[in-house]
């Protein structure tokens, strides 16, 4: 029979005891105590003395979790160093116009959120009194992420600080006058205010990472001493089950970000209901962030509660705050005090007594209202330790009350996250509750009354000296536009001139040239190469040695290629992100680095190089934050196309990320088939992105893997190449009567419609005029601008109905896209038209099996082209039954 109590193996069993006799004595005092006086007991004492051996420096693994109190015991806080009667002030007009711009805005049924800011408008009012750094100060200041549905409370602060008038306020979610608010955190809409684009959820916490890692390299890259600025994000415990939300801790803590807090809002509640209806999400987090190493603060319980600790002199008081779920705490909340006294303290005996102590109104205090995040005294306390702690970044878990000072038809109730308004009789209840003056008779109209104490009030004066002794408002964006100098021609040529004999693939001319112009002495320090994991996939190992991998350790080590030219090297002060195996943590640094001119005033010139499948099809999402953030630089999908990754098959096979980029209104996308039109193409992006009129987009280059000769760039084609077509290669007519048709290829097809062309010519005596179509997205763009200028009366011809005006014959485009990429130009082609493309599912063959399955290599080209002109008469269909015969179809 097993023993059941039998010892179970572990590491300490691989390690030598050189005194068993000594540690058999530890355990039968251990053992004592447990018979003496319980478990609890011995527990208590086992922490305290990791506690002790903490302190004297002895390394231990730490626990990753701790009792459901406060981390800072009230004993413990620091003075508070400020006015807290006229900052309960302040917050309660915040919580007041929050509530009341939602509620108006519901007469329109635009929605809004009350119950969120709600709950955290301490978390954010002491931190704009106390802690975060503006920008007109020393420094870039800090950089605040605003938890989305918490907007309301911020405008609701701008509002009583002048930066937003009441007209603003009633146009809360509806922005199309032309003078309204943005509903979330949006840079595009607000830009003189909102840095950060937070809202969708999981994406704030991972950018903030990323933000805070940035600022290190600006400052170890000598580029900006960004010592003095600190990252802060705030999050809801719901946002916490994003994976993003929790995909770079370890990152965080491994580069010691000290410069980073999360704040997390614990009211325990997500959308629909509890966040962790069974268990306590606020021990798992701790847990989670511990055991990634970070600093965890925990401020859970007002001081209402400290008298109930004080009386637990058994510990009965811990333990059941340990067991209870969250949701049944929830339900405390909601119920009288003889529920709380026979569901709560009813759970044992010690606990009965200790409620005897208690009178209902303290019962009631606590487990309805005091809680850590809802008093300013326990907040500062936090903060002031967040900034204090050295060596690792910080997480606070607040626990507040989701919809608190709302009334009992919000608090804590499942569906606040879904109420948008409060009666008048709820706000009525809610002015009595807060103190503030707002007559009866403002509410004659039927209209819930912004409220405010006067442009000069001490409340508006004390708001105004704090945020000026820290540097100016918060949020804030400020953008100081310095255009960067054009970098020398030099880098271009080579690319212009093209490969000669030798064959190139278009991943390589980019990493060429970009290589070239990191040596540009006005601007090759600002490029931030970002690439993750797949470096020498797409041959940028030579920067390794030149520019350097990133790290804030330098190399502490021997690389095992030392000895070779392109070793493995890392530096303090590299220049290249290699992000390991993260598209999303790669975007994230991208994001950091394109938005870092207005940020820190600091303009660089990121580019991100990533498989093509793997960036917009994964990460599409940052890609929409990116723009909102009004980021700019170079994103790059290397091994482009369905056809061109040989061997890699269905999940490598990117023939639609076009598509989808398509969809992003900041994004400019080309699809180059030569090293020179990419040369063409990164200049003119300079320009656009920083030169002197500088614009808010970015580029998305697709660039491939397949080698080919290079061609020199033909003159007078650079107009063409940024356009999106431009006629490559004119066909010469057999026979002056010689059948005619136009055809237009992107990117890599361009070489199967060269080959078609020839077949065409030698087969079937047709003449082709071959088109590069760098941009299918800049032709259609262009296109639908010329729409919009018909609508309000003026003339203007799409550039590509210019291109292709008067070219004799049908129009047949081919890429390695999806048919729906270059069918977004059709209808402003005059010509017949059709296309060619690879829809469907990629797949593992060769190269040409791959054209031949998806029918797109020169032969089916020169199939499709025939085809096309016989249904026009001006061929027999028999000879494109003959061409499908000879070429194997």
């Amino acid at each position: 029979m097993t023993d059941p109590v039998a010892k179970l193996p572990s590491e300490l069993d691989q390690l030598p005891d050189r005194d068993p006799e000594e540690t058999a004595e530890w355990a039968a005092s251990l053992d004592a105590v447990t018979k003496a006086a319980g478990p609890h007991r011995a527990a208590y004492l086992m922490r305290r003395s990791l506690q002790h051996a903490e302190g004297a420096g002895i390394a231990l693994p730490k626990l990753l979790e701790s009792d459901y109190v406060n981390t800072i015991p009230t004993s413990a806080e620091p003075a508070f160093d400020g006015d807290l009667e006229m900052e309960s002030k302040i917050t309660a007009w915040n919580r007041w116009n929050a509530a009341a711009m939602v509620t108006r805005g519901a007469r329109y049924g635009v929605g809004g959120h009350i119950a969120t800011f709600a709950s955290a408008a301490w978390l954010y009012e002491t931190g704009f009194n106390h802690f975060f750094r503006g920008k007109e100060g020393d420094g870039s200041g800090d950089q605040l992420y605003i938890q989305g549905h918490a907007s309301p409370g911020i405008y609701a602060r701008a509002f009583l600080d002048g930066r937003l008038s009441e007209q603003q306020l009633d146009n809360f979610r509806q922005e199309s006058g032309g003078d309204g608010l943005p509903s979330y955190p949006h840079p595009r809409r607000l830009p003189w205010l909102w840095e950060f684009p937070t809202v969708s959820m999981g994406l704030g916490p991972l950018s903030a990472i990323y933000q805070a890692r940035f600022n290190r390299y600006l400052t170890n890259r000598k580029i900006k001493d960004t010592s003095n600025s600190h990252v802060w994000a705030f999050l809801g415990d719901g946002e916490m089950d994003e994976p993003e939300s929790t995909a770079a801790l370890a990152l965080a803590a491994r580069e010691q970000l000290d410069n980073l807090t999360f704040v997390i809002n614990c009211n325990l509640q997500r959308l629909d209901g509890p966040v962790r209806a069974n268990f306590r999400v606020v021990q798992e987090l701790e847990g989670a962030f511990r055991g990634a190493g970070w600093n965890v603060v925990k401020t859970l319980w007002g001081n209402a509660w400290d008298e109930l600790f004080q009386l637990d002199t058994t510990g009965a008081l811990i333990r059941r705050l340990r067991e209870v779920p969250d949701a049944q705490f929830q339900t405390y909340a909601t119920r009288d005090v003889a529920y709380i006294r026979e569901h709560f303290f009813g759970a044992e005996p010690a606990l009965v007594e200790l409620a005897k102590l208690l009178s209902d109104a303290k019962i009631a205090e606590c487990f309805y209202s005091s809680r850590g995040g809802h008093e300013a005294r326990k907040v500062y306390a936090a903060y002031r330790a967040a900034l204090e702690h050295k060596g690792a970044p910080t997480v606070i878990l607040a626990q507040t009350v989701k919809g608190y000072t709302l009334g009992k038809g919000f608090e804590s109730k499942n569906a606040n996250h879904q109420m948008k308004k409060l009666s008048i009789d709820e706000f009525k209840g809610m002015r009595e509750l807060l103190g503030l003056p707002i007559p009866d008779s403002a509410f004659e109209d039927g209209l819930v009354p912004y409220g405010h104490p006067g442009a000069d009030s001490p409340e508006v004066r004390y708001l105004q000296e704090r945020r000026a002794a820290l540097g100016g408002p918060a949020p804030a964006r400020r953008v100081h536009a310095v255009a960067l100098p054009q970098p020398e021609e030099r880098a271009f040529k080579a690319l212009y001139k093209g490969s000669g004999k030798q064959e190139m693939a278009t991943t390589m001319a980019f990493v060429r040239l970009v290589k070239d112009l990191m040596r540009d002495k006005e601007t090759g320090r600002r490029w931030v190469p970002i690439v993750p994991d797949e470096a020498r996939t797409f041959g940028m190992e030579s920067l390794f040695p030149s520019a350097g991998i990133y790290s804030p350790l330098g190399q502490t080590y021997e690389p095992v290629d030392r000895d070779q030219l392109m070793y493995y090297k890392e530096a303090k002060d590299g220049q290249i992100l290699n992000e390991g195996i993260t598209e999303a943590g790669a975007m994230a640094d991208f994001i950091a680095a394109a938005s870092s001119y207005a940020t820190h005033g600091e303009t660089m010139i990121p580019f991100y190089i990533f498989y093509s499948m793997f960036g917009w099809q994964r990460t599409g999402d940052q890609m929409w934050q990116l723009a909102d953030q009004l980021g700019k630089g170079f994103i790059v999908g290397a091994t482009a196309g369905r056809t061109t990754l040989t061997g890699e098959g269905l999940q490598h096979a990117d023939g639609h990320s076009h598509l989808i980029a398509s969809t992003n209104p900041a994004s400019l996308n080309y699809d180059p088939a030569f090293a020179y039109e990419i040369a063409v193409i990164v200049k003119d992006g300079l320009r656009r992105m920083y030169g002197p009129d500088a614009e808010d987009v970015f580029y998305y280059l697709t660039v491939y893997n397949e080698p080919k000769q290079q061609p020199a760039m033909p003159e007078g084609v650079e107009e063409g190449i940024v356009k999106g077509l431009y006629r490559f290669k004119e066909g010469t007519p057999a026979e002056a009567d010689a059948p005619r048709l136009q055809l237009l290829g992107s990117g890599t097809a361009i070489h199967w419609v060269l080959e078609a062309q020839e077949l065409l010519a030698a087969d079937w005596g047709v003449t082709a005029d071959v088109w590069s179509a760098t941009s299918w997205g800049e032709l259609r763009r262009d296109a639908l601008e010329s729409d919009e200028a018909l609508l309000r009366g003026e003339e203007r011809v799409p550039y590509v109905t210019q291109a292709l005006s008067g070219a004799p014959g049908p129009v047949l485009a081919v890429s390695d896209w999806m048919r729906a990429v270059p069918d977004s130009i059709s209808q402003w082609v005059e010509q017949d038209w059709s296309s060619l493309g690879t829809d469907g599912f990629g797949l593992s063959d060769t190269r040409a099996g791959a054209r031949r399955h998806f029918g797109v290599d020169a032969q089916s080209v020169t199939v499709a082209a025939l085809a096309q002109l016989a249904r026009r008469g001006e061929i027999p269909a028999s000879k494109v039954k003959e061409a499908r015969e000879k070429y194997g179809m």
